[in-house]
């Protein structure tokens, strides 16, 4: 099995997504690195399934964005990332690869489906899902009901790390909310989506929250990270199956 997978910036970043991603099946399953600065999106012809990983901002221009919004990456965006990605992700929809997405992935998604993002969830929200200092923020969060994600979990509830400043705000076309912040899967700020009808298209499930290092760092509520791993392996499995 191979699995496509966006560099998301460092190394040691990377190299978490793939601890998690292989899990203890590392002779069976093989981890392309996808990026732009390799140039390198005909590899994703030789893959079974994507996962698009966190980082760095997307340019506002892919959702009709300002560039002038609080924490806005000091060094500017990466502009060839998101069309990179984002084009990946559509080579994927194509060939009927499921794709999996976290964080920043999550929101490349909703806007690669015409959606669009808060751009800082400002000083309360940065209180709640921003990592400043240097260390995962951790909160509730709440899935939805006959949602895939709850089918994956089995649970309604958990914690989930947190480590972002931005977050979907009008959803993308085709997308179905799964998870909230907090308590009530009613309120708080979007935390998963998947296609509002599945029938008939390839795997999808995004997340907000960063699967790869609660698995790295053994955090409770496997069902956030593990559940969604094996679910998301479980896809490409039958995808290649059918192919």
């Amino acid at each position: 099995m191979r699995l496509g997978l966006t560099y998301t910036g460092t190394e040691a970043k990377h190299d978490n997504y793939v601890r998690w991603l292989q899990g203890d099946a590392a002779a069976a399953i093989e981890v392309i690195r996808l990026s732009a600065e390799e140039d390198n999106l005909e590899a994703l012809r030789q893959c079974d399934g994507l996962v698009l990983s966190g980082g760095i901002d997307i340019h506002p221009d892919l959702y009709g964005g300002s560039p002038g919004y609080p924490k806005a990456p000091r060094d500017g965006w990466k502009k060839e990332r998101d069309l990179f990605e984002r084009s990946a992700l559509l080579y994927a929809w194509e060939q009927g690869l499921p794709v999996l997405g976290v964080c920043r992935g999550l929101q490349l998604i909703n806007v690669s489906c015409k959606g669009t993002l808060v751009q800082d969830l400002g000083p309360q929200g940065d209180e709640v899902h921003e990592n400043t200092s240097g260390a995962d923020k951790l909160h509730p969060v709440a899935i939805v009901a006959d949602s895939l994600l709850a089918a994956i979990a089995g649970e309604q509830k958990g914690t989930a790390n947190s480590a972002h400043h931005q977050a979907i705000d009008r959803l993308g076309e085709g997308l179905k909310i799964n998870c909230r912040a907090g308590d009530d899967p009613g309120e708080g700020r979007i935390e998963g989506i998947e296609w509002a009808e599945p029938a008939g298209k390839p795997f999808l499930l995004a997340v907000q929250w960063h699967p790869e290092r609660m698995f790295v760092n053994g955090l409770p509520h496997p069902w956030l990270y593990r559940a969604i791993r094996d679910r998301f392996i479980e896809e490409v499995k039958k995808s290649t199956a059918t192919t």
